[in-house]
């Protein structure tokens, strides 16, 4: 497919496009056909779908929660909310309501092995081994909020508040893995056969099997939201225009951004690295080395930013 699209997310409102290609537990390496469909959500159980990206349709969600993500993975499209809520759809037009027996914000979805796992809030770990229709509460053995979870080398990995890090082989029995820190853990990647998280307070933790952690210099004390590889290159974003990169995930070079808004989500696509953050921030680059800012037309929150072709 020849047509480029980049999709900015603002507020809390959360998009992306379905297709019949497979998806990565990844966000970073979604793909998309042309018979794809756009499907957003956002506050007060909001759904709109649209084929072509300009004429919207609401769609009748059944419920008043806020909606923060969308995912598509294994063929089924997952909506979490705010207040334990989960809906699914095979094609974004008919939503069913999920009972996950949760009232907890629910944060992070991924897929491996014939099992749907969410993590959350207070610890909640939440998997259905039925295409998303029956959930069942693990034990995940903390209390502290669960956020990004991914599926990667026939592994679960979720990460969270005060460094955890749990790993799971089938979803259901969970280990706690040393971290070696205690700070807020937010971005997470594989690639090259290995883990990449970035932290607040400019926190770097590598692993190659995702059990063992060594914590690495960033050379920033600022919060880093975001870690994605592309290029040959991980690329993290933060607080006051922070850009570190790195050809091994180890060793780290901090980037002149050319801003010190704050900067949230990274991504690649086209052969371009994208930034998105505060005020309406959007800055581009080829190599993850050089940054041009770029006029949003907005000066919102800008939240998150995928690329799908």
């Amino acid at each position: 497919m020849n047509k480029v699209l980049y999709i900015i997310l603002i507020s809390l409102f959360s998009l992306t496009v379905i297709s019949c290609a497979k998806k990565s537990s990844d966000d970073s390496k979604k793909t998309t056909t042309s018979s794809g469909l756009f499907v957003g959500v956002g506050d007060n159980g909001t759904i709109l779908t649209s084929s072509d990206g300009t004429t919207w349709t609401s769609r009748t969600s059944g419920s008043s929660d806020n909606f923060s993500k969308v995912k598509y993975t294994n063929g089924l499209l997952l909506i979490r909310g705010d207040s334990g809520s989960i809906l699914t759809s095979s094609d974004g037009i008919s939503w069913t309501s999920r009972e996950s027996g949760s009232s907890n914000k629910l944060k992070g979805i991924s897929y491996g092995n014939g099992l749907f796992v969410i993590s959350g809030d207070s610890g909640t770990i939440l998997t259905s081994s039925d295409n998303g229709t029956t959930w069942t509460s693990r034990t995940s053995g903390t209390s502290n909020n669960l956020r990004k979870i991914i599926f990667e080398n026939e592994l679960f990995v979720v990460i969270g508040h005060s460094g955890t890090i749990l790993t799971s082989s089938d979803g259901t029995t969970w280990n706690s893995r040393t971290s070696g820190t205690s700070e807020f853990l937010r971005g997470f990647t594989y690639a090259n056969s290995t883990f990449v998280i970035s932290g607040d307070s400019g926190t770097i933790l590598t692993s190659s099997d995702g059990t063992t952690w060594t914590e690495r210099t960033s050379g920033t004390s600022n919060n880093l939201w975001r870690v994605n590889y592309a290029n040959s290159s991980f690329v993290t974003v933060g607080d006051n225009g922070t850009i570190l990169t790195s050809s091994d995930g180890t060793s780290w070079t901090e980037r002149t951004s050319g801003t010190s808004n704050n900067l949230w989500r990274v991504t690649y696509g086209n052969g371009l690295f994208v930034t998105v953050g505060q005020s309406g921030t959007i800055l581009t680059s080829p190599d993850g080395t050089t940054w041009t800012p770029r006029t949003s037309g907005t000066s919102n929150k800008l939240r998150s930013v995928i690329f799908t072709e």
